[in-house]
């Protein structure tokens, strides 16, 4: 009797370490961006930010709306200053476009545009618009964990597959363990050089989720420039057609 009450708590013993190996399993870095990705924007997303562009002399700042719906469509309209007022950007799958009001007139914008400035900001066409996924144009790599403004993050390397359809050479994510924020971001070109440094603050809890609120683009070789991105609101899980997406919206969307 004796042995088989050694027995009996010996196989509990083993059960619960097997548990314990599986609720500690660690994820993947395919699973950590993609739970990132999911976590900030959703099955789809309606967002109101200020955008600030600091210079050396300089400081411009623009209201934009933001809708998205999964990796294929977002729309970004600007809404102020005067002069910027009913900008809209519109991208479709692969393919992306300009509303200007001044002139009348939609400009499709090619894929060598994808790198160049945005709205004269420190981030790109290609940023704004998402036109590249970081889930399915880039190989990922876990390389270690590391403190980052008091949390353990997971620091994942992302290197482009062949032919992807991508503006950078290598990327690199500091994203939170515990709820798989993305705190820090370099942007590498293809010579492996640093091009720019996305930081993401201001750690606060919307419609239902605990999120980033501020993002900080600086760009290496360019001293007192700065980017500074803040989510004023953010709604995840809305109810947005695919035809929301349309050229015809561009113009109508407010």
């Amino acid at each position: 009797m004796k042995n088989k009450i050694i027995l009996s708590a010996f196989t509990i013993l083993l059960m619960s370490s097997a548990f314990m190996s599986f609720d500690t399993t660690e994820p993947t870095a395919i699973e950590i961006i993609k739970e990132m990705d999911s976590k900030f924007r959703g099955q789809s997303s309606k967002a109101t930010m200020t955008m600030k562009i600091v210079r050396p002399k300089w400081t411009r700042t623009m209201e934009l709306k933001s809708w998205t719906k999964g990796d294929d469509f977002s729309l970004i309209l600007v809404t102020s200053p005067a002069r910027d007022k009913g900008v809209t950007f519109l991208k479709r799958k692969n393919e992306m476009w300009q509303w200007q009001p001044s002139i009348d007139r939609t400009i499709k914008l090619p894929p060598s545009m994808m790198s160049q400035s945005w709205m004269g900001s420190d981030f790109t066409n290609d940023d704004l618009s998402n036109q590249s996924s970081i889930i399915v144009d880039y190989n990922h790599k876990k390389l270690s964990k590391a403190k980052l403004y008091g949390r353990e993050c997971y620091v994942i390397k992302l290197t482009p597959k062949p032919d992807a359809p991508v503006v950078w050479g290598k990327i690199l994510i500091w994203v939170d363990v515990k709820d798989y924020l993305q705190l820090k971001t370099e942007f590498y070109d293809e010579d492996n050089v640093l091009v720019n440094t996305m930081r993401g603050t201001e750690i606060k809890t919307m419609n239902g989720r605990t999120v980033t609120t501020r993002m900080d683009i600086t760009p290496e070789d360019e001293p007192g420039h700065k980017t500074i991105m803040i989510y004023n609101d953010i709604q995840f899980d809305v109810k947005l057609s695919d035809s929301f997406f349309s050229l015809q919206n561009m113009e109508k969307v407010r």
